[in-house]
């Protein structure tokens, strides 16, 4: 049965995903005449003498020389290299990610992974939960990221979960992540229903480092497993997996912060299509900033 639920600390998550709401101390960075990114002032003037970057007003801009995706690909491999021997970003990842300027759009060029924040490029990434149904009510399993991850090490994981690579999609990266983090064949993933998708834009800047921002999106996924299907950490970036009650799931993210920062919105978004959630006023201002980013209104591009 449902009962009254003080839903103050989930939108603290979702406040925490979604706080900069300003876009002042950016300028808008183009490739041609499309715009793909936000760089902050500070990054900006690390990379002014860049001869792959020209200064057009207020606007930054890849050098036009840079005609072909592989051109601007080359391009971008340079400033990311320069920003990390200035130490203004981390070492790269070596995953490439794709570079647009609109969802679903093509690819103008393509950039390394770590390098996505200090240029403010929109990135997609996928997230499944792993459902359980028993007589007793829901579980759901939780992977435990491993303790040298870069991000959250340590902290709590939904059973699958990664970036969306150059050339990848959304299933694909799913069938992808499942065998490499879970053991879990591709046959059983294919059964794994889209459930939406979720937007956020975050100040991002680790110690020491340039500003910049995410701007992700995340494509949900709700995959049920049999009770005698026990995921097994394959790839070394998951420490365990545990299978948790619902309940407690609901618990853990409204009083702690157990889970890597955007976790809890593809939770709170679980528990609202569970109804663990009482609808009302308070469950549709928690779905309604779940599905529409705040910094929408402004009008700044959010793919």
């Amino acid at each position: 049965m449902l009962v009254k639920m003080d839903l103050a600390p989930f939108f603290r998550h979702l406040a925490r995903c979604n706080d900069l709401p300003s876009l002042e101390g950016f300028l808008p960075f183009r490739i041609g005449s499309r715009q793909v990114g936000w760089v902050a002032a500070e990054t900006a003037a690390a990379l002014g003498a860049a001869r792959e970057i020209v200064r057009e007003g207020a606007t930054l801009a890849l050098t036009p020389s840079a005609q072909t995706a592989a051109e601007r690909t080359e391009a971008l491999a340079a400033l990311a290299d320069r920003l990390v021997a200035l130490g203004l970003i981390p070492r790269l990842r070596g995953e490439l990610y794709d570079v647009r300027a609109e969802a679903g759009g093509e690819s103008l060029a393509r950039i390394d992974r770590a390098a996505i924040p200090a240029f403010g490029i929109a990135a997609e990434g996928v997230h499944a939960n792993g459902l359980v149904r028993r007589a007793e009510g829901l579980f759901v399993w939780t992977a435990v990221r491993a303790a040298d991850k870069t991000i959250a090490p340590g902290k709590r994981d939904t059973l699958i979960g990664g970036g969306i690579a150059a050339g990848e999609t959304a299933f694909s990266t799913l069938v992808k992540e499942a065998w490499e983090e879970a053991s879990l064949p591709a046959a059983l993933v294919a059964t794994a229903r889209p459930v939406g998708r979720l937007r956020y834009r975050m100040a991002w800047r680790e110690p020491g480092q340039v500003p910049g921002m995410r701007r992700d999106t995340l494509h949900l996924f709700d995959l049920d497993l049999p009770e005698d299907i026990v995921p097994c950490p394959n790839d070394g970036e998951v420490a365990r997996f545990e299978l948790l009650p619902l309940a407690e799931l609901v618990r853990l993210v409204r009083e702690t912060d157990a889970f890597k920062f955007n976790i809890p919105l593809v939770l709170i978004d679980l528990f609202l299509r569970e109804g663990l959630i009482p609808p009302g006023e308070g469950a549709g201002r928690l779905r309604a900033l779940l599905h529409a980013c705040p910094a929408d209104a402004e009008g700044a591009p959010m793919h």
